[in-house]
């Protein structure tokens, strides 16, 4: 089973404006300048890889391991056996979640990841098929 993160638009916006506002006032009182252009250019390949990211963050649920594929990167995949406890989550810590409407998943000792599937009760059941003693904070 296959599930796509849900998408921040909001976020994507945050970004760009960090990347692009601060070339605005440049670009209006001192012209196209060649070093300007060549930082304009490389932002937008950096944006366009943060964008690819953004829309193929992937959780993949294979027998009993969730994989996580956030663009090019791939995290280590998780046993669901493992898995102790999943719950809303509001942090903003760097993670495979392109969105702020996150969940947390506990599970090893002391492991935890936080991610954004788009369907997160439906993704929180199918987890709960394989292993029934997840704790499942999200119905709450």
């Amino acid at each position: 089973m296959t599930y796509y993160s849900k998408v921040s638009y909001p976020l994507l916006i945050i970004v760009f404006i960090v990347f692009f506002g601060p070339l605005i006032p440049s670009y209006i009182y001192d012209d196209f300048k060649s070093n300007m252009v060549l930082i304009t250019v490389a932002l937008i390949i950096l944006y366009g890889f943060i964008l690819h990211m953004f829309f193929n963050t992937i959780y993949t649920i294979d027998n009993e391991r969730l994989h996580i594929t956030c663009g090019f990167f791939r995290y280590n995949s998780i046993n669901i056996m493992e898995i102790k406890k999943i719950s809303k989550s509001y942090n903003m810590i760097s993670s495979p979640a392109a969105s702020f409407d996150r969940i947390e998943i506990t599970y090893g000792k002391f492991e935890e990841i936080i991610i954004s599937p788009k369907h997160k009760l439906k993704f929180s059941e199918d987890l709960q098929k394989i292993n029934p003693n997840i704790i499942n904070n999200l119905r709450i």
